[in-house]
C-alpha cells in the first residue's frame, strides 16, 4: 500500500483495505488513488475534509483524455466517493463518468504456427532452466498462457486464481475476481485438467502451502505487468506482428465460433454457453466477437486436433 500524505490518507487506507478484503482491487487504483492524495496535498494543503470542488478539478476531463482515458484515471476515485458516501463519510456527489468508447484496435488474429513457436519457446526455457526453482518460474508461465489459450479466462482472473477455486478432480475453475465481480465457473478441456494437475503436483512440493495457484513472493498472486513482460519476452521471438495476452482470449472466442457456424440453431444455445463461461453477463458483450471471425476459408487447421491445448511434456515435471 502507498504512502497516502493528504488529510484522506486515513480514509484512504480504510478504502484500499475494504477493496482488498472484497476482493475487488485493481493495481491501476493505487496509482490513480496515489496522484489524487497528492492533487489534494499540493492544491489543498489546509483542507480537513473531502469537497466537492476537490473531487470535480481532478475529474473532469482534461482536453488531451479521451473518454477511455478519463474512465481510467478517475474510477478508482469513483469508487473512493462511493466508498465514503455508502458510510456517511461526505456529502460530495460522484463524479459523471464519461461513456466509455468503443475500442478502434483489431486483436491479433494467432496463426497455428504463431501458436506453435510461442509454446515452443515457452518449453525451451522450462527445459534449459539451471535450477529447480527457475524451471518452475518457467513452467509456470508456459501453464499459465496455455490456460489462457484454452480457456478464455482472463489474464487477472488466472492471476489471481486460488488453489481452492481449482477444481482438479472435475476440471471446472471457479472465477471468484472478475470483471465487474460476477462470479462464474469454467469447464476445463481433459488435456488442460490433466495439465494442471501436473503442474499443481510439482508447484506443491516446492510451495505445499501456497494460496494461489499461480504463486508469486510473500503468497501473493502476480501483478498484471509480470503477464505482460513475459508475454511480449517470448511474442518477439515468434513473430514481428503486435500482440498481447489478452488476445489468446479473442483467439478463443474466434476459434469456438468459426467452430459452430453452420450448426443453425445449435449456433446460438452454444454461444450462451461461451457467454456464459467467458463471464459475461449479457449476451451482447458475446456478440462483438461476430466482428473477430475471420473468413471460413482462413478457420485454423488446429481446429481439427484432439486437444485444445499444445502438446508439453515436462516428464519428471
Amino acid at each position: 500500500m502507498r504512502d497516502f500524505k493528504s488529510f484522506l490518507a486515513p480514509l484512504m487506507r480504510e478504502f484500499v483495505i475494504f477493496q482488498k478484503v472484497s476482493e475487488r482491487w485493481n493495481e491501476s487504483y493505487d496509482i490513480s488513488l496515489s496522484r489524487f492524495d497528492k492533487h489534494c496535498q499540493k492544491q489543498y494543503p489546509a483542507a480537513c475534509e473531502l469537497t466537492q470542488e476537490m473531487v470535480d478539478t481532478w475529474c473532469c476531463q482534461r482536453e488531451t483524455e479521451i473518454n477511455n482515458s478519463c474512465i481510467t484515471r478517475i474510477y478508482a476515485i469513483v469508487g473512493l466517493v462511493r466508498y465514503l458516501r455508502k458510510r456517511g463519510k461526505t456529502t460530495v456527489k460522484e463524479p459523471i463518468i464519461p461513456r466509455k468508447e468503443p475500442s478502434v484496435y483489431i486483436p491479433h488474429s494467432f496463426t497455428h504456427d504463431e501458436l506453435k513457436k510461442f509454446f515452443a519457446v515457452c518449453d525451451k526455457a522450462a527445459d534449459n532452466a539451471k535450477t529447480e526453482k527457475q524451471r518452475l518460474r518457467h513452467i509456470t508461465i508456459a501453464v499459465f498462457f496455455r490456460l489462457l489459450y484454452s480457456s478464455g479466462v482472463r489474464t487477472n482472473e488466472a492471476r489471481k486464481l486460488r488453489r481452492k477455486d481449482v477444481d482438479l478432480s472435475h476440471g471446472i475453475l471457479d472465477i471468484q475476481s472478475s470483471k465487474g465481480y460476477a462470479q462464474h465457473y469454467v469447464v476445463l478441456h481433459d488435456s488442460m485438467t490433466s495439465l494442471l494437475r501436473q503442474y499443481d503436483a510439482a508447484m506443491s512440493k516446492q510451495y505445499p502451502k501456497r494460496t494461489y495457484f499461480f504463486p508469486a513472493r510473500n503468497d501473493s498472486y502476480h501483478i498484471n505487468k509480470w503477464v505482460q513482460n513475459n508475454f511480449r519476452r517470448i511474442w518477439i521471438q515468434c513473430s514481428d506482428g503486435y500482440a498481447t495476452a489478452y488476445e489468446l482470449r479473442h483467439n478463443y472466442a474466434v476459434e469456438n465460433i468459426n467452430n459452430w457456424i453452420g450448426e443453425g440453431f445449435g449456433f446460438h444455445k452454444k454461444l450462451l454457453y461461451l457467454s456464459r463461461s467467458m463471464g459475461h453477463s449479457v449476451l451482447e458483450s458475446t456478440k462483438y466477437y461476430y466482428s473477430l471471425v475471420p473468413c471460413l476459408a482462413d478457420i485454423l487447421e488446429a481446429q481439427t486436433d484432439d486437444t485444445m491445448i499444445p502438446e508439453v511434456d515436462y516428464e519428471s515435471f
